[in-house]
């Protein structure tokens, strides 16, 4: 089996966690420095054909209702260019609370906050591929 790439999409960072092949497991992979589609683009090709990765969950960041926000609608955009220029499957995941549950592992493994600000964004998003695997079993 393929494994899974999941993101955790923000303006300056993105993170980035991947499953296991048996998708058991989710486990944070890197952080990308958000400078633009292209250059991001590229570094999601490299691991994708890297990692042998057959889908992309990416975390949608909904108000604490349900609804969107300005926020979800930029991630949305983000996803939709990347179906276009992907040919791998993307969907998104509800990502609510996935920070504050990133800082809270992160606290957990002793990290300081200083230490845990570089590693946040890629605990997100094994929290969210966590989220997406748990839900499958």
């Amino acid at each position: 089996m393929k494994r899974l790439l999941a993101l955790d999409h923000g303006s300056v960072r993105i993170g980035a966690a991947i499953s296991d092949p048996l998708h058991i497991f989710a486990k944070p992979l890197k952080v990308i420095a958000n400078r633009g589609f292209k250059p991001v683009l590229s570094e999601l090709q490299d691991i994708i054909q890297a990692q042998d990765i057959g889908m992309i969950i990416l975390g949608l960041p909904l108000a604490i209702e349900g609804g969107k926000t300005q926020r979800t609608l930029e991630v949305e955009s983000f996803g939709e260019k990347l179906k276009k220029h992907l040919d791998i499957e993307l969907i998104y995941w509800d990502e609510r609370y996935s920070s504050a549950e990133a800082d809270t592992e992160l606290i957990k493994l002793g990290y300081t906050w200083q230490e845990s600000r570089n590693l946040k964004d890629a605990m997100a998003a094994a929290l969210i591929l966590k989220s997406y695997l748990e839900s499958q079993s």
